[in-house]
């Protein structure tokens, strides 16, 4: 804003006083606004948006503490610089002034080059303020842009996770990110008509950095980039993500996972995990109804160490049982005490959940919440429900 635009409204009922600053302001190249009542110079206020307003304390019927807390009430306006005039110097009736919203005093009788410092002074502030207005709506619309793009993210990375399956191997999930966009990925699939890849990864942090190692991680094991004996093998897959998404070339991210394949003829699970947490097994046993069998394998996140070896196990997978693959986020739930739920908090759920006949998953999820005393999940929460027929 130049100066020759500046607008500054004069409200006084001191004709001669009104000249004066007029006569003063104009020669610095200000356009000035005369108003000799309160009530007339909100209404010139109104019209013309002035950037400085430069007003009498002691008026009749409208004083000018009065203008001012109407002037500083309108959003409009509220930005306009705000110069109380008077004779006034007590300690008291500055701090009354700036309460009201004053920002700065002149006083009586008016020194020329004050005035036009004080103007000057309040001028940049004014722009100041409009600058950071400017900049903060600018903010606002990035922001609106951001959240636009991130939730356009996040339709897609649920968009690729796979939709419940039935059959022989029954398969239901949850995936609830902590923000719109999370480090969680997840996917099951045959590989042919023998067998069954189940995988869950969970990437570190949060947002865009994480999810778009996951995403790569899908869209790699989805493709068949890996070559396809190996997918049949869970160290292998594993050794081979290690050496791809290594954290010093992936912007210092790494992952957890959990990766098996269910054999239809053997009723075998080979699985290895990297980092992650163990899924849960639940076989069905005479003696005590259920037996949980924790089915992990000890090795480094993926990414964490280029020299890290992965290995893998094998277990029967009798019929009716049924396996829980799922990421930290699901346990990890801090309790109203400030202590945090555990995996064996999960577990004795889970067991009670299935021998009460009340395991989907959604009750599960609000069982958690319920014995946590936790209406969110503070982590990227992922649960995936196997059921073997």
């Amino acid at each position: 804003m130049s100066d020759s635009k500046v607008k500054i409204l004069v409200i006084d009922d001191d004709r001669i006083i009104q000249f004066i600053i007029k006569g003063t302001l104009e020669e610095q190249g200000y356009e000035v606004i005369l108003a000799s009542s309160g009530m007339q110079g909100l209404e010139k206020a109104h019209k013309y948006h002035p950037a400085i307003i430069i007003c009498d304390w002691q008026m009749d019927e409208m004083d000018g503490l009065e203008v001012c807390k109407e002037i500083k009430s309108q959003a409009f306006l509220a930005n306009t610089f705000f110069i109380l005039l008077t004779s006034r110097t007590s300690v008291e009736d500055r701090v009354e002034g700036l309460d009201t919203g004053a920002d700065d005093f002149l006083s009586k009788p008016i020194e020329m080059s004050e005035l036009k410092a004080r103007v000057r002074a309040g001028l940049r502030l004014y722009q100041a303020n409009r600058e950071l207005q400017r900049l903060a709506k600018d903010l606002k619309v990035q922001k609106q842009l951001l959240e636009t793009e991130l939730k356009e993210a996040a339709d897609y990375v649920k968009s690729i996770l796979p939709a419940p399956m039935s059959g022989l191997v029954t398969i239901n999930s949850r995936f609830l990110p902590s923000r719109q966009l999370g480090g969680d990925c997840f996917d099951y699939y045959w590989l042919d008509d023998e067998h069954l890849v189940i995988y869950l990864l969970d990437v570190s942090g949060h947002g865009l950095a994480a999810a778009l190692p996951s995403i790569s991680v899908h869209n790699l094991l989805r493709s068949h980039s890996l070559p396809q004996a190996k997918l049949h093998q869970p160290c292998e897959v594993l050794q081979d993500l290690n050496e791809i998404f290594q954290m010093d070339k992936h912007n210092a991210q790494y992952f957890t996972i959990w990766y098996g394949v269910f054999n239809r003829n053997s009723h075998q699970l080979t699985y290895a995990s990297a980092g992650h947490p163990p899924a849960l097994l639940f076989l069905p046993s005479d003696e005590s109804g259920l037996e949980v069998k924790q089915l992990c394998t000890r090795s480094l996140p993926i990414g964490a160490f280029a020299e890290a070896e992965y290995y893998h196990a094998v277990c029967d997978i009798p019929a009716s049982s049924k396996l829980y693959v799922f990421s930290d986020g699901v346990y990890e739930v801090e309790k109203s005490d400030g202590k945090m739920w555990s995996l064996d908090g999960l577990i004795n759920l889970l067991n009670l959940s299935n021998q009460s006949s009340k395991a989907d998953l959604d009750v599960i999820l609000e069982q958690i919440k319920i014995q946590t005393s936790s209406q969110v999940f503070s982590d990227d929460c992922s649960l995936i429900e196997i059921n073997f027929s």
